[in-house]
């Protein structure tokens, strides 16, 4: 995806006339589009070619989009991913964020909120593939260190493979050891569009950080939940 070439969008729904709106919605804002009628389908395809940005149901015939959301995971960690639910499949939303899911939109859904999440997501990845104005800006907090030119975490030296918006949440945490972080506080350096989004969201994510750092430190225990109010990152 350059400035040249428009980003491209991959929408994967078994639901036709979804396909059809969404695709001429962002078609119209400049995207590259292509559509999946199931998880099989777009697997086939991405296995080929990773698009830019994925936005997926999870209620699919011949694979969901929770066993493709785990897959595209396996490929990589940067690809954002929109998970389009219905308000009855509170589980499921919350187990797709934690599979690795950007952000959710619940069915049914505004196109004008839709085209906000896409474009949010899409301005993370420019600064994924860009990097900050400072380059070697670096945040170190005991063993953790981020790299903010190249979006990168380290535990111990150890590569941390992080979504961008598990990296923002991090990133907020790590910068005040030891002072506590509202869910609010951490919506706000980690979405623009806050207002969308749950606290089940943040603490579906910070679930997600915990279980990738613990597999390289046993007893992961730096980021702690304070009841009632967010997190803290531990102070050393």
């Amino acid at each position: 995806m350059t400035a040249a070439t428009p980003g491209l969008v991959a929408i994967v729904d078994d639901e036709p006339h979804l396909r059809e709106t969404v695709a001429f919605a962002l078609g119209r804002d400049g995207y590259r589009v292509q559509t999946f009628a199931d998880g099989s389908q777009a697997w086939e395809a991405f296995s080929r070619e990773l698009p830019d940005l994925v936005i997926l149901d999870i209620l699919m015939p011949r694979m969901d989009g929770l066993e493709l959301c785990r897959r595209l995971r396996g490929l990589s960690e940067r690809l954002p991913i929109l998970f389009l639910s219905s308000r009855d499949e509170e589980f499921d939303r919350v187990l797709g964020l934690e599979i690795g899911a950007d952000d959710y939109l619940g069915k049914p859904f505004s196109m004008r909120e839709l085209r906000a999440r896409v474009k949010v997501l899409f301005r993370r990845l420019a600064l994924l593939e860009s990097g900050p104005t400072e380059p070697g800006d670096l945040v170190q907090a005991g063993k953790l260190a981020l790299d903010l030119s190249r979006y990168e975490a380290r535990w111990d030296g150890r590569v941390v493979h992080l979504t961008v918006t598990e990296f923002l949440l991090l990133t907020a945490l790590a910068r005040s050891p030891g002072h506590v972080k509202s869910r609010r506080q951490l919506m706000e350096h980690t979405y623009a569009h806050d207002a969308y989004v749950s606290d089940r969201t943040i603490d579906s994510h910070i679930k997600r950080i915990r279980k990738k750092l613990s597999a390289i430190e046993t007893g992961f225990e730096e980021i702690e939940t304070i009841y009632g109010v967010g997190y803290r990152y531990r102070e050393r």
